[in-house]
């Protein structure tokens, strides 16, 4: 049954992305909060699609952590489904993507209007200027700018491997630092089309000020993440040992 609902599922996320695709066409012609609305309603889809299909439920914490204004948001990244649920908890985020995701058709042209902000990995240090300088231009319109500092999805359990491009925008920015932790990734593991049921969990931690020296914001925010993730990921396994589901450690080997 867990197969079946799973592939179930994927088949609907997949119809349900072609109909906003669709959908949001008009938005194009229109201000940025146009395609910010549909894809805010594309999420909350989704996450009705996995508790009805899958059984699987979210919990966000500390949301009421989150100060109004510019933020930089580093969130842990185990899944697919943060880069849409996210956007279910910041008033006008931007996500930092990489440069060819925003050459895929409709989907290109969708976060070219909802102001993403492209890396192309291959340009080096001229690519991390570049991702400053867009990261700032954005914050001064009052976005939320997230990043995943790992750079790349790692399953629940792994050692973790922070890049330092965060460190370089918290610098640049002059903003505080949303810290994200979660569990997602036991839930909706990487390259695997299974879905376990249970509660995917997020917490939003304590944001770090602006003006610490680089070396203790990255030993702070890898510390205070690895530290909040691995707490929910514990307690993820707990859930899923329960629910007599296969074994969890298929979850992290996916």
């Amino acid at each position: 049954m867990l197969v079946i609902r799973s592939v179930v599922f994927n088949v609907l996320f997949y119809l349900n992305l072609l109909v906003h695709f669709i959908a949001a066409i008009p938005t194009l012609a229109m201000p940025r909060w146009g395609i910010i609305a549909v894809a805010r309603f594309w999420a909350r889809t989704n996450l009705w699609l996995l508790r009805m299909v899958c059984g699987i439920r979210v919990e966000f914490r500390g949301v009421e952590k989150i100060p109004p204004g510019p933020l930089l948001v580093s969130s842990k990244h185990q899944s697919l489904w943060e880069t849409f649920a996210l956007l279910l908890i910041l008033p006008d985020p931007a996500y930092i993507m990489k440069r060819e995701l925003m050459w895929i058709p409709f989907f290109g042209w969708y976060t070219w209007k909802a102001g993403m902000i492209p890396v192309d990995r291959s340009r080096g240090s001229q690519a991390l200027a570049e991702m400053n300088a867009c990261a700032r231009r954005e914050a001064e319109r009052n976005r939320q700018i997230i990043i995943f500092p790992e750079g790349t999805r790692r399953p629940p359990g792994a050692e973790p491997k922070y890049k330092y491009g965060v460190v370089h925008l918290y610098a640049e920015m002059g903003v505080p630092c949303l810290p994200i932790a979660l569990n997602s990734g036991l839930f909706w593991p990487r390259r695997s089309i299974r879905r376990y049921p249970g509660t995917i969990r997020v917490e939003v931690l304590d944001p770090i000020p602006p003006g610490l020296g680089k070396d203790e914001f990255f030993e702070r925010l890898q510390g205070e993440v690895e530290a909040a993730t691995a707490r929910l990921v514990a307690v993820g396994e707990r859930e899923l040992g329960r629910s007599g589901t296969q074994d969890v450690s298929l979850a992290r080997s996916s």
